[in-house]
């Protein structure tokens, strides 16, 4: 016998209701079963050094020595012999150029390559041998971490002060860091699209979040303002997109920043070493998993806006990169909400 209308109606409501329920728990369980804990880091003997420009090994240092650089400048880079160049003319004619204005100044550039498959380690090595094996150094991966991998790695050997820049976005980030000389760091795009003297915006952004609560800080580079001018430039579908990901980020993970994945983020070596250890996410989404570690430890976060220009060559496909960034903000939440993920620091060896 058919049920009166009104009757049916809140039968299927109910039984979609169930299953959104049973969809969400679901979801959890394979966010719980799939999440990989916080297992030790294995460093690859090759690399636990720097080659310098006459082919010689140099033991990396470590984050726990005390820093001996202002900044260590961290470039991971794969497949990047075409645009590496460029990059590094300004990088090194803007350092050398304030090192001139300021002696106390030092630096260090720190070339990741991860797991390149063109001449970027050859490269690499010209700028070494041109500068010196004490300003520009390069770190060989034995294979390709991704974006958030490479630069953990780094963190380990070297936390440094003003900039880490990605060479690309599949991001030997974490390996720069871990393995830098100096008191802070910075991640800027090393293709260019955000210039060196914007280094002093994000940079006067950290200094007014002082007293930095045991001595943490972030201060991220921001191009919200430039929204509305390339909403007129995108398809949209890729507003759509953008949009999506920007409400999902909110919703998900990161309240109160507007520009979560602009890749010029000042940190200080305290604040590097503590969510970097931390993270999990090695690809798109590190970014995500960084800000929301930050926030839930009560790291104080600014947000600077800075120039940027869209730079031909980038590695991120518009819809399938938007879909795994998605996946993994939802990852992100569920797996810390469920405790298959903690704010744990990571081992290294």
């Amino acid at each position: 016998m058919a049920l009166p209308l009104p009757e049916a109606v809140a039968a299927l409501a109910a039984a979609a209701v169930a299953l959104a329920a049973a969809a969400a728990v679901l979801i959890c369980m394979i966010a719980h079963i799939t999440a990989i804990k916080m297992p030790t880091l294995h460093r690859h003997e090759e690399e636990k050094f720097f080659i310098t420009a006459e082919g010689r090994k140099e033991p990396v240092p470590s984050i726990h020595d005390p820093p001996t650089r202002e900044l260590s400048v961290v470039v991971p880079s794969y497949n990047e012999e075409d645009r590496l160049p460029l990059m590094m003319d300004e990088a090194l004619d803007y350092l050398e150029k304030r090192q001139r204005q300021d002696p106390s100044f030092t630096y260090e550039v720190i070339v990741v390559d991860d797991g390149s498959k063109d001449q970027t380690k050859k490269v690499a090595l010209k700028y070494c041998k041109k500068y010196g094996s004490d300003k520009v150094r390069v770190l060989s991966l034995v294979k390709n971490r991704g974006k958030g991998g490479a630069v953990r790695m780094v963190t380990h050997t070297f936390i440094s002060f003003h900039l880490l820049l990605y060479l690309n976005e599949f991001c030997p980030n974490m390996q720069g860091v871990f393995s830098s000389r100096g008191k802070k760091i910075l991640m800027a795009d090393a293709d260019g699209a955000t210039k060196f003297p914007d280094i002093e915006k994000v940079e006067e952004g950290l200094k007014n979040l002082q007293p930095w609560p045991n001595q943490m800080a972030i201060s991220c580079g921001s191009r919200a303002h430039l929204e509305k001018d390339s909403i007129a430039k995108r398809s949209y579908f890729r507003t759509l997109l953008m949009y999506g990901f920007h409400f999902l980020v909110w919703f998900l993970c990161v309240k109160g920043i507007r520009d979560t994945q602009c890749g010029f983020k000042l940190l200080t070596r305290k604040a590097a070493a503590r969510t970097f250890s931390t993270l999990h996410i090695e690809r798109w989404a590190f970014d995500v998993e960084l800000l929301y570690i930050a926030q839930h430890l009560r790291i104080p976060v600014a947000e600077v806006a800075v120039n940027w220009t869209e730079i031909e060559g980038s590695k991120l496909v518009p819809f399938w990169s938007w879909l795994q960034m998605g996946r993994d903000l939802l990852f992100i939440r569920l797996r810390y909400m469920t405790g298959a993920w903690q704010l744990e620091t990571r081992k290294y060896n």
